[in-house]
């Protein structure tokens, strides 16, 4: 074997224990954090297999992912709440005149 090579081994031994040891800690971490993630969200009524595409179908069919209404759809809902009764002349006039205002 040649001299120069003798100290290197010991060295590159080491190195690669402590390398395995690090590699097997991380995924020891990642396996944990996994566990601790699912049991949550099995706790609160989700599935974790597809809790993104929960998510995500909430994310889409909610109010702040909406188009905007038009205005003659929002007159138009202002028209038949007054027509039901649920609002009066003052309050329909008000909420016309903050739609017309783009408010």
């Amino acid at each position: 074997m040649f001299p120069e090579m003798e100290s290197v081994v010991p060295t590159f031994t080491a190195l690669f224990a402590i390398v395995g040891i690090l590699i097997l800690a991380g995924t020891a971490a990642v396996v944990v954090l996994i566990v601790l993630n699912v049991r949550k969200v099995k706790r609160v009524g989700h599935n974790p297999l597809t809790l993104n595409a929960d998510l995500s179908v909430r994310a889409l069919n909610s109010a702040l992912l909406a188009p905007e209404k038009s205005i003659e759809a929002r007159l138009a809902e202002l028209d038949d709440l007054l027509k039901r009764g649920v609002i009066s002349t003052d309050e329909h006039g008000q909420a016309r005149l903050r739609v017309l205002s783009g408010d």
